[in-house]
């Protein structure tokens, strides 16, 4: 069984590949925490009470358990899963010349993320659509389950890997049309790192609050590079900065500002999670040097939620 921790310096050539050993490495530890009632193929299970049929007992789970737990049937536990990703110019920070599981840029960590999740709802059986946005609409796939679709939507990650973007984000805009097009009840996972050239936070949150229409269960993956971003760590020397969607560009040592700058981007983050906490969507800081830990183990807490 490979660990995720062995797997940080492959580089990213077999995305498929390489989701499945994120997952392994990811099934290898979830036996010793909360989620030990899933099985390696994470169909879904219930503890066996005496006098019940021995005839769905997961004998293999028991072995490494020792508790005994009942299989429910595939059919029973199917979902639909819709994937969205932020595609903009900020999105593409930091610059990576190479991507790598230890050199991601958000962009980089959202598809590997995707991808991972993809390998779980393919075991799973659940049905997976995915939406790529930046200021147009580049790509929409409804969910569906085939292998034939899901090989169409690696493919599209696999094209984030390796494309640049220098577009401005629009996510309330296209949040809405993504809500007109989910009828069904699903569970929507959504990368961004929350940077908008629109101001108007009332708009994005009211977008966020449509994709809640008709019981949909949202996951908001907030993504972004603690180092830099929230920590702000530079060196202490006079450095450009140049916003890469506006093309906006300052001069500042950063040790000037560090500490004010890490204190406003507090107040930034405990912001999101407050209004997500108001509109009932699960808020989700990821570092993209934290690995894929808390992404996947917010998808079995969801999926959990949603059936």
């Amino acid at each position: 069984m490979i660990k995720v921790s062995e797997v940080k310096s492959v580089e990213i050539k077999n995305l498929e590949l390489l989701a499945k050993q994120v997952v392994e490495g990811f099934i290898t530890g979830i036996h010793k925490s909360p989620f030990h009632g899933f099985s390696v193929e994470f169909s879904e299970h219930k503890l066996y009470n005496n006098g019940e049929s021995t005839r769905h007992i997961d004998w293999k789970l028991f072995a490494k358990t020792e508790k005994l737990y009942i299989k429910k049937y595939e059919e029973e536990t199917n979902l639909r899963c819709h994937i969205v990703i932020d595609n903009s110019a900020s999105m593409h920070y930091p610059i990576v010349k190479k991507q790598s599981l230890d050199n991601l840029n958000k962009i980089g960590f959202s598809a590997v993320a995707a991808a991972s999740l993809m390998e779980i709802l393919k075991r799973q059986r659940d049905a997976v659509g995915l939406s790529i946005y930046a200021d147009t609409y580049e790509y929409y796939a409804p969910e569906k389950g085939s292998e034939r679709h899901r090989k169409m939507l690696l493919h599209q990650l696999e094209e984030l890997l390796v494309s640049k973007s220098d577009a401005k984000t629009e996510t309330y805009q296209y949040l809405h049309e993504i809500a007109e097009k989910m009828h069904r009840r699903s569970l929507i996972f959504l990368f961004t790192d929350m940077f908008q050239t629109n101001k108007d936070d009332k708009k994005l949150f009211e977008a966020l609050r449509h994709l809640k229409y008709n019981k949909h269960e949202v996951v908001l993956f907030h993504t972004y590079d603690e180092k830099t971003e929230f920590n702000f760590n530079f060196d202490n020397s006079p450095k450009k900065f140049v916003d890469v969607e506006t093309g906006e560009e300052i001069n500042i040592y950063a040790e000037n500002i560090q500490e004010n700058y890490k204190k406003l981007a507090g107040n930034f983050f405990k912001e999101l999670k407050n209004k997500c906490l108001q509109y009932k969507i699960d808020y989700v800081p990821v570092d993209i040097n934290s690995g894929f830990t808390k992404v996947l183990s917010s998808y079995l807490i969801s999926r959990k939620n949603i059936l």
